[in-house]
């Protein structure tokens, strides 16, 4: 067997084993990130707090602090569950989407606080930017996801 043939073994035997790990190391870690933040803003020990309130502020502040950041927690805590277990990965996309939308605002409500120049973004802008590595990391958990198959009943297919 020559170099390159011994390559590229070893290339497609870690590609497969990475293909192998790639659905539970998405989703424990999707998991370990939402809620372990989640609990954190529930306990109220969250270093993005001071962030949310001012984003609270903007955009609700019919709401008290103490009851959003609690409700917020457990969404967040709920979509990690949901991404860890099996079957329910499209209400976490579902759950998902609603929350990504409210974790940029700040770039666009309080540019103050997540911007210190032009495309320069503070410690709390790139806490935010990075959560497009979370979104690509859920649409691959949804790329491997098998499509709903649609139940055909004889009689749609033989009216009488």
């Amino acid at each position: 067997m020559s170099y390159r043939e011994r390559l590229d073994t070893v290339d497609q035997h870690l590609i497969a084993c990475i293909k192998g790990a790639f659905m539970p190391f998405a989703r424990i870690t999707l998991f370990i990130i939402f809620f372990w933040f989640g609990i954190l803003k529930v306990l109220g020990t969250s270093p993005a707090n001071p962030l949310v309130a001012n984003l609270l502020h903007a955009t609700l502040p019919f709401l008290t602090f103490n009851q959003f950041i609690i409700g917020f927690g457990i969404f967040e805590m709920i979509i990690g569950v949901t991404f860890l277990i099996p079957r329910m990965e499209r209400l976490a996309m579902a759950l998902l989407i609603p929350h990504m939308v409210t974790t940029v605002l700040p770039l666009f409500l309080l540019p103050e606080i997540t911007w210190s120049g032009l495309l320069i973004p503070t410690l709390e802008g790139q806490y935010i930017i990075k959560n497009l590595a979370l979104i690509g990391l859920a649409f691959g958990i949804a790329a491997h996801l098998t499509p709903w198959k649609r139940a055909v009943s004889k009689s749609t297919l033989d009216p009488q």
